[in-house]
């Protein structure tokens, strides 16, 4: 990341990087990078109160990294994401709920919440993202590739509720390997691997249009690159390195005065 001129990034996965603070700072600016926030799964509509107790504890972390958000997804509870069951409207009740006091307890550290709609989490479909609109008040984490995948139109969600996007994660898609995925044809992570995701201006995202409605709107957020993968073992080495680099490069012809935050 720091090769390819990146100044921030995500924490990543539980216990990718250093759990200690201190340790995680350093080897952040030993590398010139920020921490701009991180991505947590939570099973939000159990009730179970260690699910904000977990989001304390993560919040924490980040809030002494120098983190700005906390991105929240509404998890199943199951592993993977292909098995999603239906909720009651006492478990979305929960859910919102619990998505609020999650909120609370990221902001006693400082920190901003999105929900990230996300492929097998209880907030992935059109009509789930709309719901949670309507029933919460938290801003979304506007995931151009899981949205797509979910059967959203990103650019028409940003259009239609400019004030709730509070994050965003670039990716960009196939959508045709994308509709198999949606209708259960195939898993998630074996489209992955048959290539579901692509640079950015390669796919079916809109990525041009995206940026210029958020911008438009006053969007002043990060744009934070992720470029999913598979890795190959008889792929080449640099492959995700070299697919990184294409979608910083088309990034910046959309935005020509962007940081490379």
């Amino acid at each position: 990341m720091s090769a390819l001129g990146l100044r921030a990034t995500e924490l990543g996965p539980p216990d990718y990087l250093p759990g200690d603070p201190d340790v995680l700072r350093g080897l952040l600016v030993g590398h010139g990078l920020a921490l701009a926030g991180g991505f947590l799964a939570l099973p939000l509509h159990t009730g179970d109160r260690t699910a904000a107790d977990e989001a304390d504890r993560v919040a924490a972390l980040l809030a002494a990294a120098g983190a700005e958000v906390l991105v929240l997804a509404a998890a199943t509870g199951l592993d993977g994401y292909d098995d999603r069951p239906d909720l009651t409207d006492h478990e979305w009740r929960t859910l919102v709920a619990t998505a609020a006091l999650v909120r609370d307890r990221a902001a006693g550290h400082g920190l901003r919440t999105a929900l990230h709609p996300h492929v097998g989490t209880h907030v992935e479909r059109e009509a789930e993202v709309e719901r949670f609109l309507a029933d919460s008040d938290l801003p979304l984490c506007l995931d151009t590739g899981h949205l797509l995948i979910g059967g959203a139109d990103p650019v028409d969600l940003a259009r239609r509720h400019p004030g709730r996007i509070g994050h965003v994660h670039l990716k960009d898609v196939r959508a045709d390997v994308a509709a198999t995925v949606r209708s259960g044809a195939t898993t998630y992570a074996a489209a992955v691997r048959q290539g579901l995701y692509v640079p950015l201006g390669d796919g079916d995202v809109d990525v041009a249009a995206l940026v210029t409605t958020l911008r438009d709107a006053g969007y002043d957020g990060w744009f934070v690159l992720e470029q999913d993968t598979a890795l190959d073992p008889d792929g080449p080495a640099d492959g995700p390195l070299r697919d990184a680099a294409r979608s910083l490069a088309h990034l910046t012809t959309l935005i020509p005065e962007l940081e490379r935050r």
